[in-house]
């Protein structure tokens, strides 16, 4: 039990006096710059997959002749 009890100080204080942390402002810029990141990822995943899928589907229509060739939409 004296062990954890001495662990959990040494873990408080490390916490307290040892660790940087970060302030306000440096939270909200990285908190707007992984908004950003994210944003732009989910936009070049969406172009992406908009346009392998007029791809395939002008594919499809080539090879197959059909306008829907069986691709739910």
């Amino acid at each position: 039990m004296n062990k954890i009890k001495v662990y959990l100080k040494d873990v408080y204080v490390e916490l307290t006096t040892k660790v940087a942390w970060p302030t306000w402002k440096d939270l909200q810029s990285s908190a707007i710059l992984v908004m950003i990141a994210s944003i732009i990822f989910a936009l070049v995943v969406f172009i992406m997959d908009f346009s392998f899928e007029n791809v395939l589907k002008a594919i499809y229509t080539f090879l197959l002749g059909k306008e829907n060739p069986g691709i739910s939409e």
